[in-house]
């Protein structure tokens, strides 16, 4: 029997999502939650298929009637109405979504980052199912979009990909717009990636005889010195690349947020060894903004550091990057100082907790005694390491 508009007015909703027909695959979806879906079934080429009309009664009896109606006509062609109802009015689509949402999140979001994310949903999701209404999607549209990403080989990626999607279509159940999160049902069903390959860290053992040769390098002693400077304060190399003087104030460092992984202020005791490297660094860099400066006055390279300890030997032993490992590692099996200091000072601030709470002098007592404790340690280790050359 055809629906009514006071039979569509009165539907309660149930613990299940149920149906009520109206016709040639027209029916109302009525939700758990109390909202009113128009959907529609047909088969093209031998497949099940369902079209979205919008909800009631946003969209009342008689326009999905009439969207059902221009549906059938494009049936009777041999057209498929999926790959048109984005045209028709009151449809939302994936694209129109996902926009909605990167609007909302990218703002706390470092720009690169922010880039890396929208350039991958451009690339791999939106010619699948931009266009698509986002309340039609189903698990398998969205496997169809992984197994493309997983031909190519890059495993890590179609799994951060399917996140990217789960975080949109959270976002459209959030706003009313979806009735469900597809990828709930795809757990299990990408490829695992290959385990990490974890950074070379340096040996406790070799740090004095590490920093001797960083003292004996041949190249340019900015590079030298940078290299040390990191080992001494654990930062990401971006974080000294394009660290400026203004930044400095006594004895502490105080990183924008902009330039953070985490997006947050991130601040850095200054020892008295660090504020040696400085002074040096000062001198080197002569009138530049920037603390390290490289060719022509700008940023140094990412690979500037790297070819240094290529040249020293340490290709395949040692990385810029494992160097933050070593200093964790040597920290956390002193048993000496907090491991919630030891993360805060890695800037590893878990988005989840209460603790990763906006503060960036969150333990800082105790990290400014632990920088100076582990800056002595490898002055100490350099000492004996020249005594014993």
């Amino acid at each position: 029997m055809p629906l009514s508009d006071v039979a569509c007015r009165n539907a309660k909703p149930a613990d299940k999502p149920r149906k009520m027909s109206d016709g040639d695959g027209l029916y109302l979806q009525v939700q758990p939650s109390g909202s009113k879906l128009w959907r529609m079934n047909y088969r093209f080429e031998g497949k099940q298929k369902t079209l979205a009309f919008g909800s009631y009664p946003a969209v009342d009896l008689g326009e999905a009637r009439r969207r059902r109606d221009r549906a059938r006509k494009v049936l009777a062609l041999g057209r498929d109405p999926s790959k048109e109802d984005h045209e028709q009015p009151g449809v939302v689509t994936f694209e129109a979504v996902m926009n909605e949402w990167f609007e909302s999140q990218s703002e706390n979001w470092v720009p690169a980052y922010a880039q890396r994310v929208l350039g991958r949903l451009k690339v791999n999701v939106l010619p699948e199912i931009g266009k698509r209404a986002v309340d039609t999607l189903e698990p398998a549209d969205i496997l169809k979009v992984l197994r493309e990403v997983e031909k190519r080989g890059v495993l890590y990626s179609a799994g951060r990909i399917k996140q990217y999607i789960s975080l949109i279509m959270r976002y459209a159940v959030s706003t009313g717009r979806a009735p469900r999160d597809p990828t709930a049902d795809l757990r299990g069903a990408l490829r695992p990636p290959p385990k990490p390959k974890h950074m070379h860290k340096l040996p406790a053992d070799e740090i004095g005889s590490f920093v001797l040769n960083l003292r004996n390098y041949a190249g340019e002693e900015i590079t030298a010195l940078s290299i040390e400077f990191i080992l001494h304060t654990f930062v990401r190399t971006n974080e000294l690349r394009f660290a400026k003087w203004a930044e400095f104030k006594d004895t502490v460092w105080r990183i924008p947020a902009a330039r953070m992984k985490m997006r947050r202020d991130h601040l850095v005791p200054l020892t008295p060894r660090v504020q040696e490297i400085l002074a040096r660094l000062k001198v080197l860099s002569a009138d530049s903004e920037l603390v390290a400066p490289g060719n022509g006055g700008k940023p140094m390279s990412t690979n500037t550091m790297i070819y240094a300890l290529y040249n020293m030997g340490y290709r395949n032993k040692v990385t810029i990057h494992g160097l933050r490992g070593t200093a964790s590692t040597f920290l956390n099996e002193s048993g000496l100082w907090l491991p919630d200091a030891i993360e805060r000072q890695l800037a590893h601030v878990p988005g989840d907790t209460v603790r990763a709470a906006y503060n960036a002098a969150l333990y800082w007592d105790e990290r400014c005694r632990m920088m100076q404790w582990w800056s002595d340690h490898i002055v100490r280790e350099t000492d004996v390491a020249e005594l014993t050359g």
